[in-house]
């Protein structure tokens, strides 16, 4: 039995899958146990080679993926191409990690005694990838276990099916032994109980999630029940923060690239700019007029920078945050509401504690400007909220920037330049409601294998008893 994915857009069906159930997944899991001790025995270098011709299997499905993005989210081709680009990097990333998953010699209080940690895989991944940076997310949940000698089941969205499956593809195509490497697919209703089967058979040691906080929160109690660690990449309500000496051009870009990149639906999306007094009224009236001159269209004729949202409850959602807004005061700089999923950009300014848009995630294209009176209330601002994923501050002097930095609450924080910022090998996540763990270089290794004490006696052993 198959599922039907619609275009957002155009309501003609975008692609079809397999919407597999419990018991399909169940075979899927055993057949990765299967196959994770050839893998796990693999030489680092080996691993590598594999890894390396994945990165180039990816790229050489570019067209596929273009097409498949378009169709089933309404990305753009930028967004898509960026998605690849970024996503080969992570592979190739994750390759030359194979030969730095070390450990290391501990000094022992017995005589005789060697002691040493190691590292090792764990056995089977579970890694849960979302909908809106779709080859990215895909990559970054398999590809460092991966390397790590673990194998990995990648449940795909229900929403991208065949971008997933094309990630999947290429990862088969570059010679990871069968089994190593499986994608689950299923239709939207039954996501619950296929993610549920996967957490809960004995064979998946790790579940890595991304996507929102509240299903982040059912899987974690899900996994705990079983004992089994979770790193979980959540929602976020990344803030910006003008600084009165911050060069207002490069502030208006950032918080412009920021907010309305993929229609403002990246996690790490602007949705606070948090600008102090002496410099709000400049700032608002530069962001206007950038907000303005970035349109939104149909993403297959390529000729604006935004394309369309994942569906009608993105709009809705979007639209009731401006409503609830605009009721309490707050004014439309530019933009406003949408009649369908292509959106415009939308700065709100005027936002307080008390609209929706102060808080809630908006995962679309709207952006609210806070004015804050100086650099501690605009901290405070920063801080008065349950996410801490991304933040930025802009200023013309470093040192502030990052004495500002370190006071924000968010795993990330980014001096003079953008929320919107990753790279394959720095540590990416979150805290409080935006998640635990780390995503990303030497912290994924960390992640996803064992930490061993091992110890050798060199001296013949004495014994109190």
């Amino acid at each position: 039995m198959n599922f039907e994915r619609i275009n957002p857009l155009t309501g003609a069906v975008a692609s079809t899958a397999i919407a597999m159930q419990p018991q399909d997944v169940n075979a899927i899991a055993e057949r990765a146990a299967e196959a994770f001790p050839q893998w796990a025995a693999q030489g680092p270098n080996a691993r590598r080679a594999v890894l390396m011709q994945a990165a180039v299997e990816l790229e050489a499905r570019a067209g596929a993926f273009v097409e498949a993005m378009m169709q089933e989210i309404g990305a753009t081709q930028g967004w898509a191409m960026f998605n690849l680009h970024l996503a080969a990097g992570m592979v190739r990333e994750a390759a030359a990690l194979t030969t730095q998953i070390s450990g290391q010699t501990i000094p022992s209080d017995k005589p005789g005694c060697i002691a040493l940690t190691l590292r090792e895989p764990v056995g089977v991944v579970l890694g849960i990838a979302p909908w809106n940076a779709p080859i990215i997310l895909a990559v970054r949940a398999i590809a460092v276990p991966l390397a790590c000698g673990n194998s990995v089941i990648l449940k795909a969205s229900e929403v991208c099916p065949r971008t997933h499956q094309l990630v999947a593809e290429a990862f088969a195509a570059a010679g990871f032994p069968e089994g190593v490497v499986s994608v689950v697919t299923n239709a939207p209703h039954q996501a619950e109980a296929i993610v549920g089967a996967l957490i809960e058979h004995p064979a998946v040691k790790r579940i890595n999630f991304t996507g929102s906080t509240e299903v982040g929160r059912r899987i974690a109690v899900r996994a705990a029940e079983k004992l089994k660690p979770c790193l979980l990449e959540l929602g976020g309500k990344a803030p910006l923060l003008v600084l009165d000496d911050a060069d207002l051009d490069q502030a208006v870009a950032a918080a412009a690239f920021g907010a309305f990149m993929n229609q403002g639906q990246i996690c790490m999306s602007t949705e606070r700019v948090i600008v102090v007094e002496a410099v709000a009224d400049a700032f608002i009236e530069r962001f206007t007029a950038k907000a303005a001159s970035m349109p939104a269209g149909d993403p297959a004729a390529g000729n604006t920078p935004l394309g369309a949202v994942v569906g009608q409850k993105s709009v809705d959602h979007v639209n009731a945050l401006i409503d609830d807004a605009v009721a309490q005061g707050a004014r439309v700089a530019t933009g406003g509401k949408a009649q369908s999923v292509i959106m415009p950009a939308t700065l709100v300014v005027g936002v307080t504690e008390a609209m929706r848009l102060y808080r809630d995630e908006s995962f679309g294209p709207v952006v609210g400007v806070i004015r804050a009176r100086d650099e501690a209330d605009a901290i405070r601002i920063a801080n008065d909220s349950d996410y801490g994923l991304s933040a930025s501050v802009f200023t013309g002097d470093a040192a502030r920037g990052l004495r500002v930095a370190r006071q924000i609450r968010s795993g990330m924080c980014h001096v003079n330049g953008a929320t919107v910022h990753d790279e394959a090998q720095m540590p990416f996540g979150g805290v409080g409601a935006s998640g635990y763990g780390r995503f990303g270089g030497q912290a994924g290794i960390e992640q996803f294998t064992e930490l061993r004490w091992i110890t050798v006696e060199t001296l013949p052993g004495h014994y109190p008893i």
